[in-house]
C-alpha cells in the first residue's frame, strides 16, 4: 500500500505540487507555545513528500516563476519606503542591517571551515537562517545543484525561531511604554465667529489654517456648498474640516470660532455624502490637485480610507484601486459619480496583467546583466535580484503614463503568497531524498551553525540599535525583522511594539537586505568555484 502510494505520487509531480501546497499550509497554521511556521511549512512537506517519494520531482522553470511572482508583489509594494528609506534615518538603520548581515556570511564561512561543512551548504545554512529564498537561489545558481537547499532546509526553523525569542527577552529587559496609537483623521464642524481679516475668502483663510487641515464643505445661508476658494467668508458661515491631528482641530477652533457640532452632517438636501470604491485604473497615481473630475456638476472627495488607515485627501494623495473614499456630491447625481469612480469591489482583487507581464520581463533582463568585479570574475542579479530591483523602482513610480505598476493589497498577497508557496514546495521536493541523507548524517551540526548565524545578525542590531546608535525600540525590531526578512517575525515584532514604525522600518530593510545577501553568496560562491 505505501510503496502504492509512493509509485503514485512520483508518478504525478503535479499532484506531489500541490499536495506539499495544501497539506503544508495546514501544518503551517499549528501553533505551538505560540510558535508557527506559517508559509516555511510547504518547504518541509515538500521535503517530506521528495523523501518519501524520489521519483516526484518538479521539472521546468515553476519553481522559478514562483520566485519572481514572490519579488515582484514585494517589491512593488514597499517601493516607495525602500527608497524614503535611503535617506534621513533609513540610512543608518540600512548601514547597521548591512554590517549586521555581512557579519552573520563571516561567521557562517568561519564555522564552515571549522567544522568542514561542504560550502554549497554553507551558503544554503546562510540563506534558510535569514529565510531567504532570493538568496536561496543565488546560491542554487551558483553551484548548479540541489546542496544548498539541504543546508536552508536545515537552517529554516531557527531562523523564524531565534530572532522571535531574542525580541521577547530584550522586551522583557526594556520594558517598552508605546502610547495608543494615534488617528489620523479627525473631522469637526465649526462656526465661524471671527475673521483673520474682515471679508476673507476661503483661499485667504485656508492660508492661516494649521499644516494637514483641508476644508470639505462650506454652509453658507443654510446651504453647503463645496469648497472653492473665491468664497466670502462672514460670521455665522459653517466650515467642515478634516485634520490629521485633533491639536490642528483645536488650532483652528482656536483661529476661527467654536465647533458647532453636526450643523452641516445633517443638512444633505444640496450634498450627499456617499462612500465608493475606486476601481477605474486610470485614476490610480495621479495627485488629487491633478485629478480631472467629471464636468457639470460639483463633487468633492471628503475621505479616503486605504485598506484600515483614514487618510486625509490632500492635494498630492494620489488614489489606488481598492481604494474606498467619501465623496460629496448632489443628490441627483450620484449614480454619476459612482460611474466615474468604478465603485466596483471586485476592483480590490484585479491588476494589470500588462504592467505585470512587462514588469517581470524587465526584471528577469536586469538579473542577466553581467556585473564585472576585477579579480573574481563577472556576475549577476539572478533571477533573486533582477525582478525585486525593478519592482521597488516602479513601486516608487507608481504610474507611467496610462500603465499603473502597483497592484490592490489583497491582489499583492495573492500574488506573493502563492508564488513563494510554488517556489517552496517545488525545493522541498526536489530535494528531499538529498536531505533525508544529508540531515543523518551532519544535521546537529549545520542546525548549530544556523542557529549562531541568526543570532549575531539579530544581536548585532538588536545591542549596537539600542545601546550605541539609541534607536526607537519600535524603529529597531522593523529594522532587524527586515534584516532576518521572515514575515512570521514582523508580526511578532509588530505585538511587541503595537505601532506603524516597525511595519516601516521591514519596508525601509528587507528590500535593501535581500539585495545585499544575494550578491554577496553569488561573489562568494564564485570565489568558492574558482578555489
Amino acid at each position: 500500500m505505501v510503496d502504492a502510494v509512493a509509485e503514485l505520487i512520483g508518478s504525478q509531480p503535479i499532484l506531489a505540487l500541490f499536495l506539499a501546497v495544501g497539506v503544508g499550509y495546514a501544518v503551517g497554521q499549528l501553533s505551538v507555545f505560540g510558535f508557527s511556521l506559517g508559509i516555511g511549512a510547504v518547504l518541509f512537506v515538500g521535503l517530506a513528500i521528495g523523501a518519501f517519494a524520489p521519483e516526484a520531482q518538479i521539472a521546468g522553470p515553476i519553481g522559478l516563476i514562483g520566485l519572481v511572482m514572490f519579488l515582484y508583489g514585494i517589491g512593488t509594494l514597499y517601493g516607495r519606503q525602500f527608497f524614503e528609506g535611503l535617506s534621513g534615518p533609513g540610512r543608518r538603520y540600512n548601514l547597521l542591517a548591512f554590517v549586521a548581515v555581512v557579519a552573520g556570511l563571516l561567521v557562517a564561512l568561519g564555522l564552515g571551515h571549522v567544522f568542514h561543512i561542504d560550502d554549497a551548504h554553507v551558503l544554503g545554512i546562510f540563506a534558510g537562517s535569514m529565510t531567504s529564498t532570493p538568496t536561496l537561489q543565488a546560491a542554487l545558481d551558483v553551484f548548479a545543484n540541489k546542496e544548498p537547499s539541504i543546508g536552508y532546509s536545515v537552517a529554516y526553523p531557527f531562523g523564524v525561531i531565534g530572532p522571535i525569542l531574542c525580541f521577547y527577552f530584550l522586551t522583557r529587559a526594556v520594558k517598552p511604554a508605546f502610547p495608543p496609537p494615534a488617528a489620523r483623521f479627525h473631522m469637526a464642524e465649526i462656526t465661524i465667529e471671527r475673521l483673520p481679516v474682515g471679508g476673507a475668502t476661503l483661499g485667504e483663510v485656508k492660508k492661516v489654517l494649521p499644516a494637514g487641515v483641508q476644508v470639505s464643505i462650506v454652509r453658507q445661508r443654510h446651504q453647503n456648498r463645496l469648497p472653492e476658494d473665491d468664497i466670502v467668508l462672514e460670521p455665522g458661515d459653517g466650515l467642515l474640516i478634516a485634520a490629521t491631528t485633533k491639536s490642528s482641530v483645536a488650532e483652528t477652533e482656536e483661529i476661527l470660532g467654536r465647533l458647532d457640532p453636526n450643523r452641516l452632517a445633517k443638512d444633505r438636501s444640496d450634498l450627499s455624502y456617499q462612500r465608493l470604491f475606486v476601481s477605474r485604473a486610470n485614476l490610480t497615481g495621479v495627485p488629487l490637485a491633478e485629478l480631472t473630475m467629471p464636468a457639470g456638476y460639483p463633487m468633492h472627495i471628503l475621505h479616503l480610507r486605504r485598506y484600515d488607515a483614514d487618510i486625509v485627501p490632500r492635494p498630492e494623495a494620489t488614489l489606488e484601486i481598492g481604494d474606498r473614499i467619501g465623496v460629496l456630491v448632489p443628490p441627483d447625481h450620484i449614480a454619476d459619480a459612482r460611474a466615474f469612480f468604478g465603485d466596483n469591489l471586485k476592483s480590490t482583487a484585479e491588476f494589470s496583467y500588462i504592467s505585470l507581464g512587462f514588469g517581470m520581463v524587465l526584471g528577469v533582463l536586469l538579473g542577466e546583466v553581467p556585473i564585472p568585479l576585477p579579480g573574481i570574475g563577472t556576475v549577476s542579479l539572478g533571477i533573486g535580484g533582477g525582478p525585486l530591483i525593478v519592482a521597488l523602482i516602479l513601486g516608487k513610480l507608481r504610474r507611467t503614463g496610462p500603465i499603473s505598476w502597483v497592484m490592490p493589497l489583497p491582489a499583492n498577497i495573492v500574488l506573493r503568497n502563492f508564488g513563494l508557496t510554488l517556489f517552496l514546495a517545488t525545493v522541498g521536493i526536489n530535494s528531499g531524498q538529498a536531505f533525508a541523507t544529508t540531515v543523518a548524517q551532519t544535521g546537529p551540526t549545520m542546525l548549530l551553525v544556523g542557529a549562531v548565524v541568526i543570532l549575531t545578525t539579530v544581536l548585532i542590531v538588536l545591542l549596537a540599535g539600542r545601546y550605541l546608535m539609541r534607536i526607537p525600540f519600535d524603529d529597531l525590531l522593523g529594522v532587524a525583522s527586515g534584516a532576518t526578512g521572515n514575515p512570521a517575525i514582523l508580526v511578532y515584532a509588530s505585538r511587541m511594539a503595537p505601532t506603524d514604525r516597525t511595519d516601516i522600518g521591514y519596508a525601509m530593510i528587507f528590500p535593501s537586505a535581500t539585495i545585499v545577501k544575494v550578491i554577496a553568496v553569488q561573489v562568494v560562491g564564485m570565489i568558492m568555484m574558482a578555489g
